[in-house]
């Protein structure tokens, strides 16, 4: 593990309300131009969080405007896209957004979904001025962080929504605890992220956490892990 990597998890995860600094730490660690963190879809909207440039800045601007490349894909599919060589051997069918970058300095492009639990958030976003190819050590720090940013988002929207504060009531708290008890178990989270799911649910569905916990103590709301992904399971 390099000493970038190591210093870019702790920044990452010391953020509260830094948007920019985001892809900084991103860039501290990954050999790449640029980087850009964007929301999409209809929990947290569709916004650029964070850019590290104008390029990287267009890239989402570009995403955006023509509803395809690669953010879009890795929101719908969950896993992250490779294109090494995009202008010259483009390896998914984005016609218009391909010709839109044609005249950017923009050799290699990489995606990562950003996700918590169940909620799709939005995408990572990397650029290269020249064709790379993404090492496979580099890609896996840079999944790791994207678990980290996600969080940072989904906190963020929570602030934003003003849902941050924890029940007032007794019998609510100790019923949102229990259902961190049965994520944690489920699931194998730590109990931080287990509350955030939680929290999450009940913005998604626009109802309160208390709620959410008793559907989770009831087994009416189970969660599991598939291939990597945190899915509900039916009841």
């Amino acid at each position: 593990m390099s000493e970038a990597y190591r210093d870019s998890m702790q920044h990452l995860a010391g953020l509260e309300d830094e948007d920019g600094e985001l892809t900084i730490a991103v860039l501290r660690a990954v050999p790449v131009s640029g980087a850009a963190v964007s929301t999409l879809g209809g929990l947290l909207g569709q916004e650029t969080v964070a850019s590290s440039d104008a390029i990287a800045a267009r890239i989402d601007e570009l995403q955006f405007d023509l509803g395809e490349g690669p953010c879009c894909d890795v929101v719908a599919n969950g896993t992250p896209i490779f294109e090494p060589e995009i202008q010259t051997h483009p390896r998914h069918p984005w016609p218009a957004f391909i010709e839109a970058i044609r005249d950017e300095p923009v050799g290699a492009l990489f995606a990562f979904p950003l996700s918590v639990g169940t909620m799709h958030l939005g995408a990572l976003d990397l650029y290269h001025a020249q064709p790379l190819n993404l090492s496979d050590e580099h890609a896996r720090q840079v999944a790791a962080m994207t678990e980290v940013i996600s969080r940072y988002l989904l906190r963020r929207a929570l602030r934003y929504a003003g849902d941050l504060e924890p029940p007032e009531n007794r019998h609510a708290r100790r019923i949102v605890h229990q259902a961190t008890g049965f994520v944690i178990a489920q699931l194998g989270l730590p109990p931080e992220d287990a509350h955030l799911l939680i929290q999450g649910q009940a913005l998604v569905q626009g109802r309160s956490m208390a709620d959410v916990a008793r559907d989770v103590v009831d087994r009416r709301l189970t969660f599991t892990r598939t291939r990597g992904r945190i899915e509900e399971k039916a009841p």
